[in-house]
């Protein structure tokens, strides 16, 4: 029988703006941590806000989540969900990642009714939101 995969998905405030190049050193970082510890899931980032969806073991997503808490790169971490799936939604991504400030993102199908909503702030009144959005560029991701 199959354990369900544990999720959590949360948003943080970055304390400063992150370059392009810092993006990419987090998640080179991020997808060679995760893959240590069993970890999938997908990174969303705009105006210097994030938000992750982490899923795998139960423990080794909570681990990594007081990680992040401890991490002086952010603050203003908020828990938007966390449950069990049967299955990864993000099966072969260690880390996968959208920069939402990019004019391809922009131009992603049903992208707009997200254009005005801050992650950290506004996607906590609705945790459906957090989801079709997720899927949404899981959907549009190469």
């Amino acid at each position: 029988m199959n354990e369900k995969i544990y999720f959590y998905v949360y948003s943080s405030t970055a304390t400063k703006a992150f370059t392009q190049a810092e993006l990419l050193e987090l998640l080179k970082r991020s997808r060679e941590k995760n893959s240590l510890a069993g970890l999938t899931g997908m990174l969303l980032y705009k105006n210097g806000d994030f938000m992750q969806v982490l899923e795998g073991p139960n423990q080794a997503v909570h681990s990594l989540i007081e990680t992040i808490r401890q991490d002086a790169r952010h603050h203003n971490i908020v828990k938007l969900l966390e449950g069990n799936y049967p299955e990864r939604q993000f099966p072969y991504w260690h880390m996968g990642f959208r920069d939402l400030n990019t004019e391809e993102a922009m131009n992603t199908p049903g992208y707009t009714e997200f254009l005005n909503t801050p992650l950290s702030v506004g996607l906590a009144a609705d945790p459906t939101v957090c989801q079709r959005l997720l899927h949404l560029f899981k959907e549009h991701t190469p």
